[in-house]
């Protein structure tokens, strides 16, 4: 646990809000009782890019298969769109509507899309894994194997932001959208940067410590997102680990089922159903927690 003083030097440092340093954030606080997992689609070969738009809609792909989005609705139907797209690991909303993916396979690249597969390329010879939009526009992208992130900015300019000895792979935002946090699969660590006025990242930290699974060092972090309170959620090999703004692990959200977790994601009514995407499944469960939305207005 960190000392008082670590957590607002690193809190002032990044921007956080110490709203809720007085006081613990507890699994308690955001698990609905007696509401579990509740299986929402099965039949695939390996789910990923879990995302939602404004109405709580989700999507998500078959990264092993390619070939669809897949859409969840808020009334729990589910739908195939774009028959024709490319295999997608990671993919967001982002301003005015559009969706940002990161496409496997052949030509490896940044794209936005439409929901009728008309696809414009944003970057091409990269390796991306996963991604998320800030609402002014910057993309950022992590590049496991090169264990960097690399960002785009509003006018198209392709730019590393960050390279570490870390393996970057799940990646989000803080709620003012000032702090930019991501998992390493391959350590115990997840990272916090600040985001500068020109989208720059700077001042790296290792802000939160993982759970591991026991004797293992590698936490296998992957998919995350953030509530509107500034919780974080990290999908890994032990579960969801849930963070609160300071850094501080709440706690650990059990998998629904042995299989690996490779992403999680806020959707559904009122933003408030937690969606995992649990290998060849795709699981929800019922939250206290609303999920922020970073392509938003500012309020």
């Amino acid at each position: 646990m960190k000392s008082l003083l670590t957590t607002i030097l690193l809190a002032i440092n990044f921007g956080l809000s110490l709203g809720t340093q007085a006081q613990d954030m507890a699994l308690n606080d955001i698990l609905v009782e007696g509401k579990g997992w509740e299986l929402v689609a099965q039949g695939y070969q390996f789910t990923d890019g879990l995302c939602s738009d404004a109405e709580g809609n989700l999507y998500f792909t078959d990264v092993a298969k390619g070939g669809a989005i897949f859409q969840v609705d808020k009334e729990g139907k589910l739908n195939s769109l774009a028959p024709n797209v490319p295999k997608i690991s990671g993919m967001k909303f982002g301003p005015e509507g559009r969706i940002f993916a990161a496409t496997q396979g052949a030509q490896k690249q940044i794209v936005t899309l439409t929901l009728d597969g008309k696809i414009t390329v944003l970057a091409s010879n990269v390796e991306p894994n996963d991604l998320v939009v800030s609402r002014q526009g910057f993309v950022y992208f992590t590049e496991t194997g090169k264990g960097r992130i690399q960002m785009i900015s509003p006018t198209g300019e392709l730019r590393v932001a960050d390279t570490g000895p870390y393996k970057p792979n799940g990646i989000t935002l803080s709620v003012d959208q000032g702090t930019l946090v991501c998992t390493d699969f391959e350590g115990s660590h997840v990272f916090a940067f600040r985001i500068e006025a020109d989208g720059t990242l700077s001042s790296r930290a290792p802000y939160m410590t993982a759970v591991t699974p026991l004797g293992k060092i590698q936490s296998m972090g992957d998919g995350m997102t953030t509530d509107m309170a500034g919780r974080f959620y990290a999908a890994s090999a032990v579960g969801i680990q849930v963070f609160d703004p300071t850094g501080r692990l709440c706690g650990v959200i059990a998998k629904p089922e042995p299989k690996f977790i490779s992403n999680v994601t806020f959707a559904g009514l009122k933003h408030s159903f937690l969606y995992v995407s649990c290998s060849d499944k795709i699981y929800r469960r019922e939250m206290k927690a609303q999920g922020a939305l970073f392509f938003a207005p500012a309020k």
